[in-house]
């Protein structure tokens, strides 16, 4: 009997350093502004309805020296798969600082309420749009869903295999550039009209002074864009989250 919570101790121990370690980098419930005390809460929660799934691929009666050992991979793994999803749920701030650059915003900084820092007020507002939507379309159980099928992808060993580690942060960061420029593509052409447009102007015209003009109607017409188009730029952000998560699990 001793044996056997001896073992369920050390299964439990090890499937709470990985999905710990997710739960604290993960979309919408990961956030700094929730409560430390939520958190662990919620990790705890998902170790205990994980256990029993994950339970047989984990090592039983093994040595201290190799359980420790594992312990260590599984927080490595934890931190792997929750910093792709980070730089995928990154892309948002990416793109806002683009278009806060493309439109004549750059200048418009706040504090960023997911890391703490200084960032585009545009890039701030499609961080938070993000992880309300991905609560208000249910995409976190696809994420809790994607720790499940993780030990798929990162079976339970001593450290995680070095090749899925290194496939898994390069395709992130491929995916996070990518679906960055995704978003930002419709300003990215627009400043490229609009400061074309200047430069014609400027030489027809050499004694207006285009500058005056060129602040106020690129911060309009590009408001307008944003009004346009932020619900396409959000879908495209979901569709290719909820891609990278199937992917991290497998399916």
């Amino acid at each position: 009997m001793t044996l056997a919570l001896s073992d369920l101790a050390v299964a439990f121990m090890l499937v709470f350093a990985r999905v710990g370690t997710l739960v604290m980098l993960m979309p919408g419930i990961g956030e700094p502004t929730l409560l430390p005390r939520m958190r662990l809460s919620i990790g705890l929660a998902l170790t205990l309805i994980l256990l029993p799934i994950v339970r047989p691929l984990l090592p039983t009666g093994a040595a201290p020296a190799t359980i420790v050992g594992t312990l260590i991979g599984e927080i490595a793994a934890g931190l792997a798969l929750g910093l792709a999803v980070r730089m995928v749920m990154a892309a948002l701030q990416t793109a806002g600082n683009v278009v806060a650059s493309q439109i004549g915003l750059s200048y418009a900084m706040t504090v960023d309420p997911t890391a703490g820092g200084q960032e585009a007020a545009i890039g701030n507002f499609l961080v938070l749009l993000g992880v309300t939507l991905i609560f208000a379309t249910d995409l976190h159980h696809l994420a809790i869903a994607a720790s499940r099928d993780s030990y798929n992808l990162l079976p339970p060993a001593a450290m995680p295999d070095s090749a899925h580690a290194a496939r898994l942060a390069v395709m992130a960061g491929a995916r996070a550039f990518a679906l960055a420029m995704k978003i930002a593509a419709p300003f990215v052409a627009f400043a490229l009209l609009f400061n074309l447009g200047l430069g014609v102007l400027a030489r027809l015209m050499p004694q207006f002074q285009v500058f005056f003009l060129a602040l106020p109607a690129s911060v309009l017409i590009g408001m307008l864009i944003l009004l346009v188009s932020l619900g396409l730029m959000m879908n495209v952000f979901l569709l290719d989250l909820g891609d990278f998560l199937k992917d991290m699990g497998g399916r």
